[in-house]
């Protein structure tokens, strides 16, 4: 199913027609992921988001796909449990093709209870994986001399540890995981658009029967009838509840979490790095040719569409990182920054890194379910919770949640397809390393991207000024996965906006003109594209200039949204 510019028309004149048994407002990871619930249940379902899927927290995450370590210290056996038996659903039957096991360091500083205590904990980790039943395919972990974790990370420091225990996890390409997420609902029969956003709740003697919805591309606004509204609208939970005019069941508080992005050939290592800091903790984790360092936790209370890295939060993490790495490294080395917003349920703690990570379902008005909270890593499980709510008060009987069986598109067929790279690079002319590279992001869809190119051999060229990325990807991006924006292509089809010393402002142009006749756009509109593009990423190197958040922020919004995103 190709979500097409054609594709959105469709969907919205459906939505418009006749009543849905469900509306999800966000495409996050756990509104896509509801979407796909409730259509894989048989149900009418329409999905609609303001910006862009994962435009907000699913975007901007550490990319991880883990149970998290730290909570086993909170003794959060339930969660970690829950989120090895997803994490182990992603790797062997869900998303093989876009999530992959990732080695980890952690040094140790104390001989003798130090590594008793934290083995133990690792050792605990990897036996709630087990127990899952699905922890095949990432190997146990095991401890590490001194010399032998230097080893696998050359570039650690000798007087930074004693030892350390190696252990894996899982990562993924977010942004494309939940792009794929929304593309399966809609090959399930799910109605799906972006730049759609809710303007108001619809409501029937105190009940919600469906939403106003403002097509943001060309301002028309109609209703949208569903027996059912899921609001899965992470951090803008709160803003969207009040459009019920009711006060919610529960609070949801942002916290900010940056990361950096720097080459690969900065850090000498074959694995990740978990480091502890007096607050939480900090992740090195290898992606592709770089590294992305993060992550801080505080509290934010400004700007929720764009928060903005301060330089305050960016020297508190090479700080961190700098104290075990023998080369430090300085503020040259970053190639990109990204901040993304936590949505946490309101506890009682004042320090954001011990809030809940639980999620929670309510209804606080009848026909509005509301799904907050959560992790990355447990989105599919939010998502069954919140269809589950939702259908209970269906008059027809709703089969259960199938989706731990659903394979997203581009899984079904990857192990092969990975064992044919010769054939596949012999056929399309490309070398096979840049087979492997599609495969990871496209998988058992890869012939779409192939046939582009072999239609059309310039598109086999790399992008100028992002070489790890072929011209094909950005067209597939705008025939194929929903992208409307120029912004969309290089920040989420493909994360040239955090790969590059330019932050992509070199391949703008270049990349406008390929999907400007897919997306039926005019010399003004290429222009506007690129010119909207470069202003963003000058907003945001200046607000990482700025000592905290409140000129970070003000800083970061010196640059208006391409399309406004206000009714």
């Amino acid at each position: 199913m190709a979500l097409s510019p054609e594709a959105r028309t469709t969907a919205l004149q459906a939505m418009g027609d006749r009543e849905l048994d469900v509306l999800v407002v966000g495409g996050g990871v756990v509104g896509a992921g509801a979407a796909l619930d409730a259509a894989t249940r048989g149900l009418s379902t329409g999905l609609v988001e303001a910006r862009d899927f994962a435009s907000g927290t699913s975007s901007r995450s550490s990319k991880l796909i883990h149970g998290g370590l730290r909570y086993l210290e909170m003794l959060d056996f339930r969660l970690v449990a829950e989120a090895l038996q997803e994490r182990g659903l992603l790797i062997q039957t869900l998303a093989p093709h876009l999530v992959r096991p990732v080695p980890f360091v952690y040094p140790l500083k104390h001989h003798v209870w130090e590594r008793f205590y934290a083995g133990a904990g690792v050792a605990l980790y990897d036996s709630l994986g087990l127990l899952s039943g699905r922890a095949r395919g990432l190997p146990h972990h095991r401890h590490l001399t001194r010399r032998g974790a230097r080893k696998v990370v050359p570039s650690l420091r000798r007087d930074a540890l004693v030892g350390a225990l190696e252990y894996y996890d899982a990562q993924v390409d977010d942004a494309r995981h939940t792009m794929e997420i929304a593309r399966t609902a809609a090959a399930y029969g799910a109605h799906v658009a972006t730049r759609a956003r809710v303007v108001g709740l619809l409501k029937d003697s105190g009940r919600v029967i469906g939403a106003t919805v403002q097509d943001l591309e060309s301002g028309d606004r109609f209703d949208v009838r569903a027996k059912e509204v899921i609001n899965a609208t992470g951090v803008w939970t709160d803003d969207t509840q009040g459009l019920a005019g009711e006060r919610g069941q529960f609070k949801v508080r942002a916290s900010k979490g940056i990361h950096l992005v720097v080459p690969r050939d900065r850090i000498r290592g074959d694995a990740g790095l978990i480091l502890r800091t007096e607050k939480s903790v900090l992740f090195v984790i290898p992606w592709g040719r770089h590294w992305i360092i993060g992550t801080t936790d505080t509290d934010w209370d400004l700007d929720k569409a764009h928060p903005a890295a301060s330089a305050a939060d960016i020297e508190y993490l090479l700080a961190h990182v700098n104290e075990v790495l023998e080369q430090p490294l300085t503020h040259e080395d970053v190639e990109g920054v990204y901040a993304g917003l936590r949505p946490l349920l309101h506890g009682e703690s004042e320090a954001t890194s011990k809030l809940s990570r639980e999620h929670a379902v309510a209804t606080p008005v009848p026909g509005l379910v509301v799904v907050a909270g959560g992790k990355y890593t447990t989105y599919r499980v939010m998502a069954k919770d919140a269809v589950d709510a939702a259908v209970h008060s269906l008059d027809a009987k709703v089969p259960a949640s199938c989706t731990e069986k659903v394979p997203l598109l581009g899984a079904e067929g990857f192990t092969a397809l990975r064992n044919s790279t010769h054939q596949l690079a012999a056929r399309s002319g490309l070398h096979p390393v840049r087979i492997e590279h599609l495969l990871g992001r496209y998988g058992s869809l890869i012939d779409e991207v192939l046939d582009l190119l072999i239609a059309d051999p310039t598109l086999a060229e790399p992008l100028t000024g992002a070489e790890d990325y072929l011209r094909a990807e950005v067209v597939y991006g705008a025939s194929h996965e929903g992208a409307r924006h120029l912004e969309d292509i290089l920040a989420r089809r493909t994360r040239i906006s955090i790969e590059t010393f330019d932050r992509g402002v070199g391949a703008a142009e270049e990349t406008a003109t390929l999907v400007a006749p897919v997306l039926g756009w005019n010399d003004e509109q290429i222009a506007r594209e690129v010119d909207h593009y470069v202003k963003r990423v000058e907003a945001e190197r200046e607000s990482q200039k700025m000592p905290d958040d409140a000129t970070a922020d003000a800083a970061r919004l010196g640059a208006p949204d391409v399309v406004p995103v206000s009714g």
